[in-house]
């Protein structure tokens, strides 16, 4: 089985816009009505994803895909407590209703309402309902809520820990996933984003994060920044700091996807990352679209780039299913009990 851990519900139907629009709106306006989502029916929901993900995936020999709402519609910087968690259950109900619709290839992950330094009572409760009652495996927790100005604390501070406490209870593991930039210096796609996965990376080498929570897991996406490329880099300042090398001491909590769209890229995230921590993902139809010309492949067809690799057998499967079903238990669980 080929398992994609990260793709997006990018071609979600205009209601969801619409929506969203209107809730803005209301920011700007507070005499305008809440709003509420305008129906949509289930054959809206089948083509938004039949003609795309769906379609894609099939083509380029993927079986399921963990998907979630997209990234950088998320907007924790926008509004206050209340929006975020409607714009979310909103969001998540979606996710939701495709991946019951096409149970065989999707299974949900959910976006949290976050906001910048916000509390946390109805992000622990969002993820509650989404992990306890609709059935999701994972969550995609954003680094910097405010938007590309960092004005949160890291990762590794204790304003995190009640939140950890609950992932680790539901046993289900983080993506760390920023989403739009409001910092004219940060472009969202070709910089927040990997800043983010960077950055983060940093503060857990600097931590005892995960002596405090052994059980917490965290994927970074997008080939993990710059961290393959300067591995040298994170274990020598580790070292010099009196710090565990982070090759051992991270590997059990810290993964990394294979969202990097060219050849060399992978080659290098798959011969610096332990086999056990990298994850197939393609983040299809998101911020990478089109054909490279020099190629003649896709730049989102991340399988290509890994099936040329030249692994063993024993390390693709690792890569393509057995990594995302340990690191995912909850994903693992209903595979098995399907039989898959």
């Amino acid at each position: 089985m080929i398992i994609d851990i990260h793709g997006h519900y990018t071609t979600a139907p205009p209601q969801l816009q619409a929506f969203r629009d209107a809730q803005l709106a209301r920011l700007d306006d507070p005499s305008l009505p809440l709003p509420s989502l305008a129906p949509i029916g289930d054959d809206a929901i089948r083509e938004s994803v039949e003609n795309h993900q769906l379609k894609v995936l099939r083509e380029r020999g993927g079986d399921l895909m963990l998907f979630s709402p997209k990234a950088s519609g998320m907007e924790h910087h926008v509004g206050d407590p209340a929006t975020a968690r409607a714009w979310a259950e909103v969001s998540n109900d979606l996710v939701h209703r495709v991946a019951g619709l096409f149970p065989e290839h999707f299974a949900a992950v959910c976006q949290l309402p976050q906001t910048a330094n916000g509390p946390l009572n109805g992000v622990i409760a969002e993820l509650r309902r989404c992990v306890q009652q609709l059935g999701f495996v994972g969550c995609n927790l954003n680094p910097d809520p405010s938007g590309g100005h960092w004005t949160s604390p890291p990762l590794t501070d204790p304003y995190w820990f009640p939140l950890y406490e609950v992932l680790v209870e539901l046993d289900v593991p983080a993506m760390v996933h920023v989403s739009t930039s409001c910092n004219p210096a940060f472009h969202t796609l070709g910089a927040h984003y990997l800043n983010a996965d960077t950055s983060v990376f940093m503060q857990f080498v600097g931590s005892d994060l995960f002596d405090r929570f052994p059980g917490l897991r965290f994927v970074i996406p997008h080939g993990g920044g710059a961290v393959p490329y300067h591995w040298g880099r994170y274990r020598g300042l580790a070292m010099r700091s009196g710090l565990p090398d982070p090759s051992v001491h991270l590997m059990d909590n810290v993964f990394f996807d294979t969202c990097v769209y060219h050849q060399p890229g992978v080659d290098l995230l798959t011969s610096v990352v332990p086999a056990g921590n990298v994850l197939f993902a393609s983040e299809m139809l998101g911020a990478v679209r089109g054909v490279d010309p020099d190629t003649g492949i896709a730049w989102d067809d991340t399988k290509h780039y890994v099936d040329a690799t030249g692994l063993p057998a024993e390390r693709l499967r690792g890569i393509y299913e057995d990594n995302a079903r340990r690191v995912y238990p909850r994903l693992d669980a209903r595979l098995t009990a399907e039989g898959r």
